[in-house]
């Protein structure tokens, strides 16, 4: 049994979505991040970096007491190399495409998105460089990829792989930043063969369509603080012993 502490967010969707291709048994454990609840240091202990998602394995393959995972990418490779390689190519080749388009999601993909989604979302209105430099950034990303796609199925080459599953929850959500896959026809290809995937149906059967909706959503002081303030940068600054 996989425990796995949840938002559904595209990082959370990765691993909800890797989980449903296995078809891995598992507990969500939900969180609501506006109170707070990643905040804690009990999950501090699962997660340092008191980030959403992570997963506690209650019966890794070593036989040992119950080990935890964070960061969505390490848990994608964790789940893949406890799954016999699942959705990770067997040949060397394919398996560093895998590794370098998954890291190229990890580092830039997914960051700057998030960059943007925040700066676009959030900044106060008249801050006009944050939102023009990330959502340039996130534009530029979606070219990167446009590319790829435009001379291979998927990222890795021919066959689905982690480093789809990694990308493809943060492509959902470029509607929330105002644009659209019609701009990106090899992009679009890619992302609808996917969304036909009943792994993928069943891994984001939990959403958050408001959040996707809403272009400015509008947050309590106190939701604010434990998101992005003071609340957060608090909960660093204590031991979990």
């Amino acid at each position: 049994m996989i425990d796995v502490h949840f938002v559904p967010t595209p990082n959370g969707h990765k691993v909800s979505i890797m989980l449903a291709e296995l078809d891995v048994p598992h507990r969500l454990i939900p969180y609501d991040m506006l109170a707070g609840d990643h905040l804690t240091k009990a999950f501090r202990q699962i997660n340092p970096n008191g980030r959403l998602p992570a997963i506690v394995d209650q019966a890794p393959a070593d036989g040992g007491q119950p080990f935890a995972v964070f960061e969505s990418g390490a848990i994608l490779l964790y789940l893949s190399e406890k799954n016999d390689g699942a959705l990770m190519p067997s040949d060397a080749r394919g398996r560093s495409l895998t590794q370098q388009w998954l890291m190229w999601q990890m580092a830039g993909f997914g960051p700057m998105h998030g960059q943007a989604h925040h700066f676009i979302r959030y900044a106060p209105e008249g801050q006009t460089y944050p939102v023009s430099r990330y959502r340039n950034e996130a534009v530029r990303l979606l070219n990167v990829l446009e590319r790829r796609l435009e001379t291979e199925a998927f990222l890795a080459g021919a066959a689905y792989s982690i480093a789809d599953i990694a990308t493809w929850p943060w492509v959902r959500a470029i509607r929330a930043i105002e644009l659209s896959l019609d701009d990106y026809p090899a992009i679009k290809r890619w992302f609808e063969k996917i969304d036909e995937r009943p792994g993928v149906r069943r891994g984001t059967e939990i959403g958050n369509e408001r959040n996707l909706a809403s272009l400015r959503p509008q947050l309590s002081e106190e939701a604010w603080s434990n998101l992005f303030g003071e609340n957060m940068l608090k909960s660093s600054l204590s031991r979990t012993d």
